[in-house]
């Protein structure tokens, strides 16, 4: 019967050493206290605790994790009362400073952070506030860091999720958003107005200057062509002239060549004359020594028609 003991003694103690076999996950901490005091911080891996005098005080996990705080409400410095939610993102990086640090670390920072954001609005107003997250944000997220951290918990960031402010100042500000955007578009029109009327002054301008252009063109054009045609006026009544009087001077020669007599020349100043007689002169002197010999030309043919 004593080897049933001793099998019996064996089961009891291999149970109680199973029972106190711990294993720690990744990002995961526990906190061991040994007859209530504390003893280590367990890490990743496989530990074995004291029966009946070690305990797990506290399983701690090491995530960053997220606190989504319900809206607040909040003052402004200028006495508007809104409503703002935040969101906390903390991460615990000292268990033993965790879970002995603060009683109900997570209500302890819920209350933290009410308060600092109710402290950080009160010193603005309500514009302030519609347009400074960013400066919120830093703000709130130094002050909590710097007071959790002899809790053992480091906050990465915080991020205002919302504000409301009372529905009467949201009907304002929709109406004097919507007078900005008609602002905006009677601005518009007008500046697309304004760049027409630019663009067809610019247009009319630009036509007048062509057609200006086209029509001096033109003129210098048709004064090329009238000079080029007196020129060649000229040049014609020129040569006119040139032959003419070349063919004179040939007329000239010929009848100087054949040494004609006094009644020739009287003849030939006769024909001159006759030439004269067709012009538009009214009064014509004729020379005695053409009178007689235009007289006996009369008389000979006088003489002819008689013997005809």
């Amino acid at each position: 019967m004593e080897w049933i003991w001793i099998v019996a003694i064996l089961l009891v103690l291999l149970i109680i050493v199973a029972r106190n076999i711990r294993v720690v996950q990744q990002s995961q901490a526990y906190v061991i206290e040994r007859l209530g005091a504390f003893q280590q911080v367990w890490g990743v891996g496989i530990h074995i605790k004291m029966p009946f005098i070690d305990r797990v005080a506290k399983r701690v996990s090491l995530k960053e994790q997220v606190l989504d705080y319900p809206p607040q409400p909040v003052i402004t410095k200028d006495n508007v009362t809104m409503q703002i939610d935040t969101v906390v993102y903390f991460q615990i990086t000292d268990p033993k400073l965790y879970a002995y640090g603060v009683e109900q670390p997570m209500m302890a920072m819920e209350n933290l952070t009410a308060t600092t954001l109710r402290n950080i609005i009160g010193d603005l107003e309500l514009d302030q506030t519609l347009t400074s997250r960013d400066v919120i944000n830093t703000k709130m997220r130094a002050i909590l860091d710097e007071a959790t951290d002899p809790w053992g918990i480091k906050v990465n960031r915080v991020e205002v999720k919302n504000i409301l402010p009372p529905q009467d100042i949201q009907n304002s500000m929709e109406k004097q958003m919507k007078a900005e955007r008609d602002r905006r578009q009677a601005i518009l029109q007008a500046e697309g107005t304004k760049k027409s009327a630019v663009l067809i002054a610019e247009g009319e301008k630009e036509s007048a200057i062509l057609k200006a252009d086209a029509e001096k063109q033109a003129a210098i054009l048709r004064a090329e062509a009238e000079k080029q045609a007196a020129i060649l006026r000229a040049d014609g009544e020129a040569q006119a002239i040139l032959t003419v009087q070349k063919a004179l001077a040939d007329s000239l020669a010929m009848l100087n060549d054949t040494a004609p007599n006094d009644q020739v020349i009287k003849l030939k100043a006769l024909e001159a004359m006759q030439k004269v007689a067709d012009g538009k002169a009214t009064k014509i002197i004729i020379p005695s020594e053409i009178q007689g010999l235009a007289g006996m030309a009369t008389g000979l043919v006088e003489s002819v028609k008689e013997v005809k």
